[in-house]
């Protein structure tokens, strides 16, 4: 008899059943085939994986900049002619676009260069920096120096004290200075004092303004007072680069740097930010830049607009490199412009000197060697080696030493004669020179005993 509480059992149609069963075959056999698979192979395969990984984490994409700015020659010694001079050229006018620099023993005091009008077709400043882009992964100790950098842009009070130290009705600055500081304040010992010594010696009614962090501060005001303690001008103050930068090309530049889509690099953040705070600095407020380690042996008060060569060929006497460890320049130089221009387009944080001395060369080379009916008015003066850079960095050390001999004696004496009477400054090449001591009778001896302010002090020794 029929049951009518019976279950009813599930009927599965066949072509269901048999890819049921062909499934179960596959899993089984994909089980068997990894299970044959040696550990090995697998490993293998997983370090590939981890590799690929690393690859598209780290990948970094340079744009193609170089398609819109042709590449600049790396070597600077073009030859550039060389006029013949009298002993009494040095009242002549060079009216031409090519830049000369002659031998130091028969030159001209300095040699002027004019360059006639031209409209400069600059970007906006706010297009400059989206021009060049380099979205690289910066390391841990970049990004702790960009936190650190953007800490210290947050001085609200730089340009009011700026313009108080300079233009305040307590007295005038005869000529404005300024100098950076990067380092601790362990690192600013005799020979950095000895050098604004040597600055208010040979300047007693100028202003410098020493642009520092670590030197803006309470410890750092004692390190100066013997020098307002004695009426001279000085003040540190810590660097606001938002204002400085700001209307000018590296604007755009220093915001892209703090947001990280502009690599650092491996060279020191801050000699870089000193390469352009000093451009930006005359360019906002005119006057005259110096190194910490330069000693000044003459006065500058009638340098108007000038760069120093560092050396030139001897051959042909065209300068060879520029440097811009000095730079005397007037509020506005168009100059200055073309300089920060051209660090915001063509920054490199991994070459050294990319960013200072090689940019001033690339583009005062590129000038002179430009059409003169193509440039605005920009005159300025390139002086030859002795006037900044009497001695190359490769010999510093002989004016350290004392005299050898008779000949070695005569030598000295004939080079001090020639940097009191030729120099301005005379270029310390600290990275060479400052493990180097002061020999009795040397030229630096020498020259410490005429231009110390505190003779008598343990300070006027380094």
């Amino acid at each position: 008899m029929f049951d009518f509480f019976e279950t009813p059992q599930l009927i599965i149609p066949r072509p269901l059943l048999v890819l049921f069963h062909q499934l179960q075959d596959l899993k089984r056999s994909l089980f068997h085939f990894l299970f044959c698979v040696p550990t090995s192979l697998l490993a293998l395969v997983l370090l590939f994986l981890l590799a690929y990984n690393v690859v598209s984490v780290f990948y970094v994409h340079v744009p193609n900049f170089l398609a819109n700015f042709p590449p600049e020659p790396a070597n600077f010694s073009r030859q550039i002619p060389l006029p013949k001079f009298s002993s009494s050229s040095s009242s002549s006018k060079l009216s031409s676009s090519i830049m000369y620099v002659v031998r130091e023993e028969n030159s001209p005091f300095f040699l002027n260069l004019t360059l006639q009008k031209r409209d400069f077709q600059l970007k906006p400043a706010s297009k400059l920096a989206s021009s060049f882009r380099k979205p690289k992964h910066a390391s841990r100790r970049a990004k702790r120096r960009l936190r650190s950098l953007v800490a210290e842009t947050e001085n609200q009070f730089f340009s009011a004290r700026m313009k108080e130290f300079f233009f305040s009705s307590s007295g005038k600055c005869k000529l404005r200075f300024f100098m950076t500081w990067i380092s601790s304040l362990d690192s600013f010992r005799e020979r950095e004092f000895f050098a604004i010594e040597s600055l208010f010696k040979s300047h007693p009614n100028a202003c410098l303004a020493i642009i520092s962090k670590t030197m803006d501060s309470e410890r750092g005001v004692g390190i100066l007072k013997p020098f307002s303690d004695s009426g001279f001008r000085v003040m540190a103050v810590t660097p606001d680069h938002d204002s400085v930068f700001r209307n000018t090309p590296a604007e755009s530049w220093f915001k892209d740097l703090k947001k990280g889509n502009v690599n650092p690099g491996e060279i020191s953040l801050g000699q870089n930010l000193s390469n352009l705070l000093r451009l930006c600095l005359l360019y906002k407020f005119g006057g005259i830049y110096t190194d910490t380690d330069m000693i000044f042996v003459n006065s500058f008060s009638k340098l108007r607009n000038v760069i120093g060569a560092q050396t030139v060929d001897l051959e042909t006497g065209s300068w060879s490199r520029l440097n811009n460890a000095v730079l005397v320049f007037n509020k506005n130089h168009p100059l200055l412009l073309r300089f920060i221009q051209e660090f915001s387009l063509t920054f490199d944080g991994n070459k050294w000197g990319h960013n200072g001395p090689y940019l001033v060369s690339r583009v005062v080379s590129r000038l002179s060697s430009e059409n003169e009916n193509n440039n605005p008015g920009l005159n300025f003066t390139v002086l030859p080696p002795h006037a900044f850079y009497p001695v190359d960095w490769s010999k510093i050390s002989s004016l350290f030493t004392s005299p050898r001999d008779e000949l070695h004696s005569k030598w000295m004496v004939g080079k001090m004669k020639h940097i009191r009477s030729k120099s301005f400054a005379v270029h310390l090449w600290n990275r060479q020179s400052k493990k180097l001591k002061i020999q009795k009778g040397s030229v630096i001896d020498q020259i410490q005993r005429v231009f110390c302010v505190f003779c008598n002090s343990s300070s006027s020794v380094f």
